[in-house]
């Protein structure tokens, strides 16, 4: 068997390769799948990790970026959206949407009110509650920086006609299904929500 050219990784090279990853049929029984559709369907799996690693990537510049984590980021990014809806987020709705508890909630909250992100208002009409914000110059940075790469991805899903954006909505929400942890015993053992730095 020859060496590897230097510089270059053959392991990695075939990563998403149906059948270097499972060559028994172990995972997946392709029995009846043309070869051609195989290495094909490895394309496609690769194309999605490529889009994985890109996206962790944009995420890694955006929280250095803005110096903030990825916590604080979906934080930010939710109250801008609520804004931009005319929404009163509470820090119940916060919690909920971060899936935290409410003291994680309130340490995430005192971070970016001491960092300058997010302004504490009492709500008009429940004087125990308080209403969020995020505070202009937050939204501004967010949206001229990470907001706009992040919009670029309008431009690819625009260039598929609405037949080919069907096909890839459907296909996109078959394969979250799939992966869904949803009554998988393995992935509940030691289950405990881990709390944001």
């Amino acid at each position: 068997m020859a060496a590897p050219e230097a510089g270059s990784d053959s392991v990695a090279d075939h990563l998403y390769e149906v059948d270097a990853a499972d060559p028994q049929h172990q995972l997946v029984d392709r029995s009846g799948v043309p070869a051609e559709d195989t290495a094909q369907i490895g394309r496609l799996m690769r194309a999605l990790s490529e889009l994985r690693a890109a996206e962790e990537r944009l995420s890694e510049a955006s929280q250095q970026y803005m110096k903030l984590s990825q916590q604080d980021m979906r934080a930010i990014h939710y109250l801008i959206v609520a804004d931009h809806r005319g929404t009163m987020v509470t820090p119940g709705m916060l919690a909920a949407h971060l899936e935290i508890s409410a003291a994680s909630t309130t340490k995430l909250l005192n971070r970016l009110e001491s960092g300058g992100h997010i302004t504490r208002e009492v709500h008009h009409s429940d004087r125990r509650a308080f209403i969020l914000r995020v505070t202009p110059e937050t939204a501004k940075t967010a949206m001229d920086t990470v907001g706009r790469q992040q919009a670029k991805r309008f431009h690819s899903a625009a260039r598929l006609s609405a037949g080919e954006r069907d096909v890839v909505i459907g296909f996109l929400q078959d394969m979250t299904q799939q992966l869904s942890l949803e009554g998988v015993d393995w992935a509940k053992v030691g289950e405990e929500p881990a709390e944001p730095r």
